[in-house]
């Protein structure tokens, strides 16, 4: 089972492979408020992928449409509402409302 660590609060979570990183990160004990109902039309649960990024699922269109018009965003950046746990461990930086 995957191990999902927050950078920011240092938080773990155990989830199983196919979790959406969004619920996980909730499981987490972290607050985030999700503005589109996780249909990738806003930034609140935009975050940088420190670790594991190849375990995630692909990259969406609607996703990699609105990372395309968001500010602050890299090459680590994905959208927790549209990607899911593979087998890897996985560290995330939140950047949300930080992001544009």
């Amino acid at each position: 089972m995957p191990i999902l660590t927050i950078k920011n609060s240092g938080k773990t979570h155990d989830a199983a492979p196919g979790t959406l990183l969004i619920d996980a990160i909730l499981a987490a004990g972290e607050d985030i408020e999700l503005k589109c109902n996780r249909e990738a039309k806003c930034d609140s649960c935009h975050l940088f992928v420190l670790e594991g990024k190849k375990s995630l699922t692909k990259m969406t269109p609607a996703e990699n449409a609105r990372l395309d018009a968001m500010v602050g965003v890299g090459s680590k950046s994905r959208l927790a509402c549209q990607c899911s746990l593979g087998e890897e461990n996985v560290t995330v930086e939140l950047l949300g409302a930080l992001s544009g």
